[in-house]
């Protein structure tokens, strides 16, 4: 069916609401110190891929990850260089991005960015962190053209991530990954688990109260239980990018290009819907787009009943992941702008979710 027309005020919100994690309100005097030291340290590093030090280094983003533009004097010839957070992945899981990165390229299905090797061939430069005392990575990347779908484009949007979501799941499951490749994997006990989960303690969130707590807990008991049984089918788990939301894409002319792997890793398909939905799922507006995600995914890949039946699992599970991002970076824009309203919301969703299969 055509969905229904998106209301003004949804519009106007969607892009603060889904503004790309973590992006940090430092001190202004603080966060420029540590930027023009990564661009120093950067600035360094060119020379490894044969690029002239008097380059123009441009700040694109100060997120979890921070990440630059290069220009090179009189070449039209710009690339992206991502400076790898500390402490996240180590060099064995970047080097496992990549390598579905340039697989997926090779394919030639769906657009991404490619990786650029340094002249030796390497993938991956170290760099020191002097201000923070870290080693950290850094991988250059093809600069693609585009832009974030908006307003009323994000039906059409919403279709589009279903079928590169669908097309990225048809790929893995065909891929002959190499023998080290390790990502992380996206289950119920590395989300919401213990002791210490991917992205910290759901029980950390903000203004829980001891109800709150009980609640969300029979909530997860459930929603674990469903996923046992659901099971762990190669139709239904595998490689994911885990973060396919429209802040990840790129439009162009027809094309839309996916970006930002840093999250890839193994866990069910249809998490890749829930992702999408982020920081939207509870609004009026979220079920047609959830259903313009799965036309997307129907026309590449088969869905069945059952799987349907577990969406709102999923949604749910990462609602209450979601819970434990925001008390992790409390610093952040994003964690800030949701706060407790999201862990309110969260419970909300718990609610009906145990009326429904509780």
């Amino acid at each position: 069916m055509d969905s229904p027309a998106l209301s003004r005020d949804f519009l106007v919100n969607y892009a603060r609401d889904t503004m790309p994690f973590a992006r940090v309100r430092s001190p202004a005097p603080a966060l420029h110190q540590e930027i023009d030291h990564l661009r120093q340290q950067v600035r360094g590093l060119l020379p490894a891929w044969g690029l002239p030090d008097t380059s123009a280094i441009t700040l694109l983003n100060e997120s979890e990850n921070i990440t630059f533009r290069i220009d090179p004097p009189g070449s039209p010839a710009r690339t992206i260089l991502r400076v790898y957070r500390h402490g996240y992945h180590d060099t064995g899981t970047i080097r496992s991005e990549l390598a579905w990165m340039k697989a997926l390229g090779s394919a030639g299905e769906i657009v991404v960015p490619a990786v650029v090797p340094t002249c030796r061939g390497d993938d991956l430069q170290n760099l020191h962190d002097a201000l923070r005392g870290t080693e950290r990575h850094a991988a250059m990347f093809t600069f693609l053209e585009g832009r974030e779908p908006s307003g009323a484009d994000l039906p059409a949007a919403f279709e589009s991530l279903g079928r590169l979501a669908a097309g990225m799941h048809a790929q893995s499951a065909a891929w002959q990954r190499p023998p080290a490749f390790r990502r992380p994997t996206w289950d119920v006990e590395t989300m919401i688990g213990r002791p210490q989960p991917i992205w910290g303690r759901w029980q950390d969130g903000l203004g829980l109260t001891a109800e709150d707590l009980e609640l969300l807990d029979r909530a997860g008991d459930v929603l674990a239980r469903r996923l046992d049984a659901f099971g762990r089918g190669d139709d239904r788990f595998g490689l994911i990018h885990a973060d396919l939301r429209l802040t990840n894409v790129l439009v162009e002319g027809d094309v839309t290009k996916v970006i930002d792997f840093d999250d890839c890793g193994f866990g069910w398909h249809l998490y890749d819907l829930s992702a999408a939905l982020t920081f939207i799922e509870d609004r009026p507006e979220a079920p047609a787009l959830s259903e313009a995600w799965l036309r997307g995914y129907r026309a590449v890949r088969p869905l069945t009943s059952d799987e349907r039946d577990e969406i709102p699992t999923f949604n749910l599970l990462r609602r209450i992941l979601i819970v434990a991002w925001i008390a992790s970076h409390i610093e952040s824009e994003t964690a800030q702008a949701n706060g407790e309203a999201y862990t309110r919301g969260t419970c909300a969703e718990a609610r009906r979710y145990l009326a429904r299969f509780g």
